[in-house]
């Protein structure tokens, strides 16, 4: 008998370190494992297709073979997506084999840019020949040019300086694509936070230490202001070019900021890729800017995981409160819809893409 309560004893005893043992690694959990479920009930629902056709101005696709089309067509079809823009078009033979692919599959539901290596840029005859380059490549059926966040972060010239977006080297790319009516998207540095203290107060600390080699300092490379003026020269002095600014400048958490600077370059016109975070948590704030620059702003996505579309046209299109974003190091808070008017969403889904690049198939969006 005694044995018996002896062993009842241990067993509790061994419960009751077990439970405490849980209770203690629960409390020091850290941020990176904490990630509750909401227990809010409130209306909502998923939104899996866009309310009218849209054009993903801000896509990249390696494989552009008709077997790779074949999918992507498969995969746009059930989310409502009419025209995917590939900005990784590459140039020369590259950039026509992907061109030509299209032409023979799908020749309106996918556009490519171009793109134009800056590594070991020497001098202004140099320049000229790459705006010959890219004057080919858009003769060959680019609709427009991409500038990868390398220039101003990585890409350095023939002696071995950091490459400045306004490096007066540059110009003639940028006046070639003004004068040939095709636009220029571009992705400048990278959020600011990347280059802030990385400490309690840093909204992108959770990213920067799961991402560690994204983060940036005044000298590795330059100042995040410094990168993001050098942008804002370009478009001051070649006015005659049509600009999209990737990931809205990155001042989708500083609308009023962001619309001056429309207001200042008329020019200029702005990406929602990426950043659907920022503009999810101010419903209120960003609805009035997208009403006010119905205009300027272009769908765009990014990354291709076409079950994360969902939440943009949730945040664009619904009235739903506190639902779930997919990436918690990107935003650790949860989304609210903009519920956006009708004829604001469809120039963000289509129209002002229609309006910019030249060339797309306007009969694919009759409502």
């Amino acid at each position: 008998m005694k044995k018996s309560l002896s062993k009842i004893k241990s067993i509790i005893l061994s419960v009751i370190l077990f439970l405490t043992t849980l209770s203690v690694i629960a409390q020091d959990m850290g941020f990176e494992e904490y990630n509750p479920t909401s227990t809010l009930v409130v209306p909502g629902n998923e939104i899996t297709k866009a309310k009218f056709p849209f054009i993903d101005v801000h896509s990249h696709q390696r494989d552009m073979s008709v077997e790779a089309l074949n999918g992507l067509v498969a995969d746009m079809d059930v989310m409502n997506e009419a025209i995917m823009v590939n900005l990784s078009g590459g140039s020369g033979e590259s950039l026509k084999e992907k061109v030509d692919n299209i032409n023979k599959s799908y020749p309106n539901r996918f556009a490519v840019f171009a793109n134009v290596d800056f590594e070991g840029a020497k001098d202004m005859e140099w320049g000229k020949k790459a705006a010959k380059q890219l004057e080919q490549d858009i003769k060959n059926g680019a609709k427009g040019l991409k500038i990868f966040k390398s220039l101003g972060l990585r890409n350095k010239d023939a002696d071995g300086n950091r490459l400045a977006i306004d490096d007066p080297r540059l110009d003639p790319i940028w006046a070639k694509c003004g004068e040939m009516g095709v636009p220029v998207l571009i992705h400048a540095a990278d959020p600011k936070s990347f280059w802030d203290k990385m400490d309690s107060e840093n909204e992108r600390w959770l990213e920067l230490k799961t991402h560690p080699r994204r983060k940036r300092t005044a000298t590795d490379p330059a100042p995040f202001e410094q990168i993001i003026q050098e942008q804002h020269n370009v478009f001051k002095k070649h006015q005659n070019t049509k600009f999209i600014n990737a990931h809205m400048g990155w001042n989708a958490n500083n609308l009023e900021k962001l619309g001056e600077l429309l207001d200042e370059m008329p020019n200029m016109n702005v990406g929602i890729s990426a950043v659907i975070a920022e503009l999810g948590r101010q419903p209120q704030n960003a609805r009035a800017f997208f009403i006010k620059y119905q205009d300027r702003v272009l769908f765009g996505k990014d990354s291709w995981k076409p079950e994360e579309f969902p939440t943009y046209f949730r945040v664009l299109e619904s009235n739903d409160e506190y639902f779930p974003y997919y990436k918690k190091y990107h935003a650790f808070w949860a989304m609210y819809g903009l519920n956006l008017p009708d004829d604001v969403l469809r120039k963000l889904y289509y129209q002002n893409a229609l309006n910019i690049i030249p060339g797309l198939d306007s009969s694919l969006f009759k409502n």
